[in-house]
């Protein structure tokens, strides 16, 4: 019997206000934190972190900046700081390098993690796995993890005040998960459990999307919370996460080999993971050929929830530049997924498409 080590996240929390349940499961792990994360993200919470610690009778040791990449240096310096301070629990903050370099290392010290998103715009705070870059911010690899966070906390209240271009990245990188499994599936079926299970969850991602993502955008874009909102940090998170998770992994294509390939570009590597992704969705669907119809009406649920059309949305790129991010995805691990062979020249002929049809969205 084929063996399988599906490792899940132990609590997940989502709804308005469930930062204020921090101090209660953080006392359950261990009474020394460490808060790791960005700037801003420290910034937004550590009001509300330090209150709730307090209240909880556990001490923060420190509060530190991730360092800005998911590099092997960052994990081996932020790892070497949580054991010199004798941390019992990690706490990260922030948006999904952050979340995936407090990840790794509480997987490398052996200390369990609560993960807080402040924006929503992957399905990294619950994945037991990291995508590493190198310390430029060029993609390295896609890391398995042994552990998966402690606890999840999702508040829609402080997400709906993150600037609503990363809900939209949030957006575009779920929708990969419909795009890019039935993708791989025309390559490997799924006729098993677990990726029949994935396949389902990434159907599921797509019709929450569908029917909410426009409308929580657009609530996002007021600050506002919404009903919308909390159907998609779900799909964002949960559903999203369970696709990663029952798949291991085994369900990306050509919209994330387009984003690895925007990151060895200056210009674009730091304009944000799920709108690179979103926009190599769409690219996707035209290496797929399918109809004008079809694509234009993916065109026009990019647009609604905030992805880019057009390269020039994304950065104004030379033919050289163009011609090393091109290079760069084509050569990508992800692209091998493809039911086709994707050549440089396929490539560029379905950006030019996706180009063209912009002007009839």
């Amino acid at each position: 019997m084929t063996q399988q080590n599906l490792v899940f996240p132990a609590r997940v929390l989502r709804g308005a206000g469930v930062i204020n349940q921090l101090g209660a499961i953080c006392a359950g792990l261990g009474q020394r934190a460490l808060l790791i994360g960005g700037h801003q993200a420290l910034q937004a919470v550590e009001a509300q972190v330090r209150a709730q610690l307090l209240a909880a009778n556990v001490t923060l040791l420190a509060q530190e900046w991730f360092g800005g990449e998911t590099s092997i240096n960052q994990i081996n310096r932020l790892a070497a700081m949580a054991s010199e301070l004798h941390a019992e629990v990690l706490i990260g903050v922030g948006g999904g390098k952050s979340l995936d370099t407090v990840k790794a290392v509480g997987a490398q010290i052996g200390v369990p993690v609560i993960t807080l998103p402040t924006i929503a715009a992957t399905c990294s705070a619950v994945t037991p796995l990291s995508i590493r870059y190198d310390d430029n911010g060029n993609f390295f690899d896609i890391f398995p993890l042994p552990q998966a966070p402690a606890a999840v906390i999702i508040d829609s209240e402080l997400l709906a005040k993150a600037p609503a271009r990363w809900l939209a990245a949030g957006l575009g990188d779920t929708l990969a998960k419909w795009y890019e499994f039935r993708a791989v599936s025309a390559r490997h079926p799924a006729r098993e459990g677990n990726a029949l299970s994935s396949l389902a969850h990434s159907q599921i991602c797509y019709d929450v999307i569908g029917e909410h993502g426009p409308a929580a955008y657009a609530a996002v874009l007021r600050g506002e919370s919404s009903a919308s909102l909390d159907q998609v940090l779900d799909a964002i998170f949960t559903w999203a996460g369970l696709t990663s998770l029952m798949s291991n992994g085994a369900h990306a294509a050509a919209s994330h080999a387009i984003y690895e390939g925007f990151t060895f570009c200056d210009k674009t590597r730091e304009f944000g993971h799920g709108l690179l992704v979103g926009f190599g969705n769409l690219c996707l669907l035209a290496l797929e050929n399918r109809t004008d119809e079809e694509v234009l009406d993916e065109m026009r649920l990019a647009r609604d929830c905030g992805v880019p059309l057009t390269l020039s949305e994304i950065a104004e790129l030379d033919e050289s530049e163009l011609a090393l991010i091109v290079r760069e995805s084509v050569h990508a691990p992800d692209m091998e997924n493809m039911a086709e062979t994707v050549t440089e020249a396929r490539l560029l002929a379905a950006i030019a498409r996706i180009e063209g049809l912009a002007g009839r969205v």
